[in-house]
């Protein structure tokens, strides 16, 4: 039997088409829906992912969230570039790193298990979600990172570095994060970004089956465990580094970076 149930039937109902929601059982799957984008995100899609999780959260039949990308290129592949055009105050970089922070957050806070469903390309803001759920099942050809280095000249919100910093250390860090370099599967899971690698294949049903036995257990011991955690990584970070947010937005480089990652060519850096 079928067990989907459509938002006609008291489910939620994003308010973009570039997000789907669904629910079967007690799983529901929330679905990054721009593929000919390689599903970067847009504002809208931004807060209909704050929204999704407030309607998980208040539903008592969904158990666990799953987050995937439509197509079979990515998972997210970041921030839709093009919307940084409009950039020209620091209020728009401040509000655009701390407007980051409240979608991750509210992510990680949600009080039911989470796992992202990684496929192909999970760059930048896609990077950060997949770090704010609980779990990461990975397809083999995944490719993880946030090569701003070399693309776009900005930079991270501390809390998103923080994050990272938590799942696989300081050192490791560093290093992905200056050679803007992706992180492939086989690495991905011997530093514990990822906790499971499947075949493509093999990449729903696998996530399902994990999903469907997290759904099994009691659910006030996997939110105790869940939001203790959460706890204990918030003591670890600090207020944000306004300075360094601007330093990078409001500069030339991040102005060219922009320009170049549109106009598809290599930036030519100044360091001002």
């Amino acid at each position: 039997m079928d067990t989907r149930e459509h938002s006609g039937n008291g489910d939620f109902a994003p308010a973009t088409e570039e997000l789907r929601y669904e629910r079967k059982g007690a799983i529901a799957f929330l679905t990054f829906n721009r593929p000919h984008a390689r599903n970067a995100m847009t504002w809208s899609m931004y807060e209909g992912l704050f929204a999704a999780c407030a309607h998980v959260d208040a539903d008592d039949r969904v158990s666990v969230l799953v987050l995937r990308g439509a197509g079979d290129h990515a998972f997210v592949s970041g921030t839709d570039i093009s919307q940084f055009q409009s950039f020209s105050t620091p209020d728009d970089a401040l509000n655009y790193e701390r407007a980051l922070n409240r979608y991750t957050e509210r992510l990680e806070s949600l009080r039911k298990p989470t796992i992202a469903m990684l496929r192909g390309y999970c760059v930048g803001g896609g990077a950060s979600i997949a770090m704010a759920c609980d779990l990461r099942v990975a397809a083999t050809d995944v490719k993880f990172g946030v090569p701003i280095a070399r693309t776009l000249g900005n930079t991270l919100s501390m809390q998103a570095i923080a994050r990272m910093a938590a799942l696989i250390g300081v050192a490791r860090a560093k290093e992905i994060l200056f050679t803007a370099r992706f992180v492939e599967a086989e690495e991905g899971r011997a530093i514990g970004l990822f906790n499971e690698i499947v075949e493509a294949g093999r990449l729903e049903s696998r996530t399902v089956e994990l999903a469907q036995l997290i759904a099994q257990n009691a659910p006030l011991t996997i939110r105790s465990v869940k939001e203790s955690i959460r706890l204990l990584m918030e003591h670890g970070r600090i207020r944000e580094a306004e300075g360094l947010i601007l330093m990078c937005y409001q500069s030339e480089d991040f102005q060219e970076g922009v320009s170049a990652f549109l106009e598809k060519r290599q930036p030519k850096w100044k360091g001002r």
